[in-house]
């Protein structure tokens, strides 16, 4: 399998020149046997097209192995000023609706792209399909935007959609756990280079935990985002400039009209009914759930003759397109050949059917192929969310109970502390970006005082959600600033004694508490995410929360938690809890303890299967 791609491909390497003059690095690989005509399937990345060079190659082309051995001309772009190809990279180019005829914009650049790929490649069959994952599958909804003619199927796949939700914000709130992600996107450049010219921060800890509530306010990590500009013709360091990215950041607190142009969602209404798309999501991936869930509506919204599915999986980010055998995120186990599975019976499926077959809407393949994450089988659906759910709403009681009825309110009160604040995982370890706590055991947050727990009894029957969930928190704060956190826990029997050998060892799957969904909002943002306001302190205030969608049987035996807090360190970073127009600027006498408080008449609606 190593050598396959060298055996049966060969490669070329060219520069494609985009409306504007600018040249963009393009990788080709064309399968040997030129008996027959192929599609092109195109990826656009930030990434790296690499290796570069006559004779070196990718040990594995396309989106999956079926498709690169069935024969498929797989092309790999760098995007613009990034790696091989001209110009200055923009973070989340925005879209330019009303481009003048040289004006380009990453839409103008995937026409511009694939219009010389169908015009100039010998043995294509004039069909094209777009795939990524993460950044690339961002280009990949790009791509079907205004898209060209020859464009027949795209798979935005754990697709960002606006980076105030997706990645680097959720809500609002900083997630400080990207910290050593940033210089990989806000480093300048603005010559090709087949090397990387971004450093990581040197963070010198395995405790991240500790590294962050040692620096302190947001503030005293600017000099991690401080660089040497190297002039290329004298290999000098000629001035020192920010990470752009990183400035754009702390400039930009609120979702204002630099974020908002970012967004893409708000153009998915220009998706053409001649490209089918398929949205590929990860139902515990940490990085991107908002951008496939509102790509995949957005496009039902708006594209009513558009062919349009969606795929949903027990995984975290991209581990759909890997080949083991046994599927487990973090410490949980979802069974065998789960992406295999998706690979060989969906993902190939659907590009054949668009590139090499009739192309119409009759692909055998279900509108929404879903797996249930607490049965542990996937579902077909011919909606998503399905049809037959209804609005349950569950109230946040005293004694630690999740009550079906709600009595009078009461108040429920706990001290935030920070300089304790509560930790998102239990490991001691510093990541580059956190996966593994997405199905986290919650047990040892549960035991803390500043977390708030409600439960279910033991359930009697099965319990499925299928869609969103809407966290109606009636809150109070003796501040004037606070975060919000709520959690959605699935306790498993006590008696569990399905341990296996990806568990860490302190750990057992008895009464193992897997968390299914969690969010945050930054309370600034509770009514608008333009215009933030403080709280007035001691002042019963509504927060509501939207947490993405789930698809999980809490089975019976089993029972459904709920927890709440306000601090979740260091995967976002610490409010002050006092208000401060610009938290990336606050200061270390900006931040104090408060007490919190939540009244026992908030409640969760959940979107509940029937």
């Amino acid at each position: 399998m190593a050598t396959y791609v060298f055996d049966n491909y060969t490669k070329k390497e060219v520069n494609i020149v985009m409306r504007d003059g600018v040249k963009l690095h393009t990788t080709i690989y064309t399968p040997k046997d030129l008996r027959q005509t192929y599609p092109i399937l195109l990826q656009r990345t930030p990434y790296s097209a690499a290796p570069y060079g006559a004779g070196k190659m990718k040990t594995k082309i396309g989106p999956n192995i079926h498709l690169m051995k069935e024969g498929n001309i797989v092309v790999y772009q760098d995007v613009r000023g990034r790696w091989m190809s001209e110009g200055v990279y923009d973070n989340m180019r925005a879209y330019l609706p009303n481009k003048k005829a040289t004006e380009a914009d990453e839409v103008s650049d995937t026409y511009d792209t694939i219009d010389w790929l169908v015009n100039n490649l010998e043995n294509n069959n004039g069909n094209v399909g777009t795939w990524g994952i993460s950044y690339p599958g961002h280009y990949a909804t790009i791509s079907a935007i205004d898209a060209h003619p020859a464009l027949k199927a795209a798979s935005p796949q754990a697709c960002i959609g606006d980076f105030f939700f997706d990645d680097f914000h959720h809500n609002g709130a900083f997630l400080l756990s990207y910290f050593r992600a940033i210089s990989l996107f806000g480093t300048y450049k603005d010559t090709p280079t087949d090397s990387a010219w971004y450093s990581f921060p040197e963070m010198n800890s395995n405790d991240q935990y500790q590294f962050f509530l040692d620096k302190g306010p947001l503030k005293n990590l600017n000099t991690y985002f401080q660089y040497d500009k190297l002039d290329t013709k004298t290999a000098e360091n000629k001035e020192r400039i920010d990470d752009f990215f990183w400035k754009e950041i702390v400039e930009h607190p609120n979702y204002d009209s630099v974020w908002k142009s970012k967004g893409i969602i708000q153009h998915l209404n220009k998706v053409p009914a001649t490209v089918a798309t398929m949205i590929v999501g990860g139902w515990f991936d940490a990085e991107d759930l908002y951008g496939p869930l509102e790509t995949y509506k957005a496009i039902e919204k708006y594209g009513k003759g558009n062919y349009n599915t969606l795929v949903f999986g027990p995984w975290d980010h991209g581990k759909w397109a890997r080949n083991g055998v046994e599927n487990y995120v973090g410490n949980y186990y979802f069974g065998d050949s789960i992406s295999l599975k998706f690979q060989s019976e969906i993902e190939t499926k659907f590009f054949n059917h668009f590139l090499k077959g009739k192309g119409d809407k009759n692909t055998g393949l279900p509108e929404a192929y879903v797996f249930d994450s607490g049965k542990k089988e996937w579902k077909s659906y011919d909606a998503w969310p399905p049809k037959n759910i209804v609005k349950e709403n569950w109230f946040l009681s005293e004694n630690q109970k999740l009550a079906s009825i709600q009595k009078a309110p009461k108040p429920l009160s706990f001290v935030s502390d920070l300089k304790h604040p509560v930790p998102y995982s239990e490991d001691i370890k510093t990541v580059f970006t956190p996966r593994k706590y997405m199905t986290d055991d919650q047990r040892f947050a549960a035991r803390r005082p500043d977390v708030l727990v409600f439960e279910t009894t033991v359930l009697t029957e099965d319990y499925t959600l299928a869609g969103d969930i809407l966290a109606k928190l009636k809150v109070a704060t003796t501040g004037t600033a606070a975060d919000w956190i709520v959690k959605v826990i699935d306790v498993h029997p006590s008696n569990l004694k399905e341990d296996n050998d990806k568990l860490q060892d302190h750990l057992k799957m008895s009464n193992y508490h897997l968390m299914v969904r969690s969010e945050v909002l930054r309370g600034r943002f509770r009514n608008s995410f333009e215009f933030p306001e403080p709280f007035i302190p001691n002042a019963k205030t509504a927060v509501d929360i939207k947490l993405q969608d789930v698809f999980h049987t809490f089975k019976k035996g089993h029972k459904i938690q709920v927890q709440v807090q306000s601090t979740w360190f260091p995967l976002i970073d610490l409010n002050p809890q006092t208000y401060v127009d610009n938290i990336f600027k606050a200061a270390k006498e900006d931040f104090k303890n408060q007490t919190h408080t939540i009244f026992t008449d908030s409640s969760i609606e959940f979107s509940v299967l029937k």
